[in-house]
């Protein structure tokens, strides 16, 4: 069997998983704190008919050799955490981050979740929770009598109540951030969990110590770009049908060699 016919149906593979990226970041287009994800590839194993180097006879080397690739496979899809851009929302209890970071959140089963979402929402007990319900840690509990509340850039949360004259204190939102976010895992619904890849989480104080601040009254959109997306994909449907191309031409010369008359 030709060579050709496997490389390029390892391409063709390739491409179809590219798409398949592609495909994912446009639909979330508009989710808040979504991070675009980029296919990455790696080629294949050459086969060696010659070696490089190799002695032709005494005191000769062969200078160059004969090495077949043998095609492509995906080797990571890797996830930008570029900032995408600004949403203004005048939510009392919508926030950006802006900069490094991730709000924490207790899922079901008692283990930590990391979102960049910051449409919080107040549950029935008064607690700051996700739209999913899944719990803010350190948990803050919202006054049901409150009538307004301040967010301040480095997390701090304050509430007035009525017949008070100045806002009080009720809690700090903290921000967390790895050594090497590109190994969070996603699992859905704008949340992240750590793993080996991505380090411990470091928890700290927005706006300081290198943690991005926090920006009451804004939502952080997606950073995908529409242009960049739709150019992406046009290079992922030529490469799929130039190998679509060449597994044809392989066909068409193995039609030939079988029907080749004495």
């Amino acid at each position: 069997m030709l060579r050709s016919l496997s490389t390029a149906a390892t391409g063709m593979i390739a491409q179809q998983l590219n798409i398949d990226v592609i495909a994912n970041n446009i639909s979330n287009i508009n989710t808040t704190g979504y991070k675009k994800v980029r296919a990455e590839f790696q080629d294949l194993l050459c086969q060696t008919l010659k070696q490089p180097g190799a002695q032709i006879s005494q005191g000769t080397n062969q200078p160059v050799g004969i090495q077949i690739g043998l095609g492509t496979r995906t080797s990571a899809t890797a996830r930008d955490f570029s900032a995408g851009s600004f949403i203004s929302t005048g939510g009392k209890l919508d926030m950006a981050i802006e900069g490094d970071g991730f709000i924490q959140v207790q899922m079901d089963d008692g283990t930590t979740g990391y979102t960049r979402d910051g449409s919080l929402k107040i549950d029935g007990n008064g607690q700051l929770t996700t739209s999913d319900g899944f719990i803010i840690q350190p948990q803050i509990s919202i006054p049901t009598n409150a009538t307004d509340i301040t967010i301040t850039p480095d997390g701090k949360i304050a509430v007035k109540t009525p017949g008070a004259v100045e806002q009080s204190e009720i809690g700090t939102l903290t921000l967390v951030k790895f050594a090497n976010t590109g190994g969070l895992s996603s699992i859905g619904k704008n949340l992240y969990v750590a793993t080996s890849a991505s380090g411990s989480p470091v928890e700290g104080t927005a706006n300081q110590e290198g943690f991005g601040s926090i920006q009451q009254g804004f939502l952080e959109g997606s950073n995908v770009q529409i242009v960049n997306e739709l150019t992406s994909l046009i290079q992922a449907e030529r490469a799929f049908e130039a190998n679509s191309k060449i597994i044809k031409t392989s066909d068409e010369m193995l039609t030939i060699a079988n029907n080749l008359v004495r």
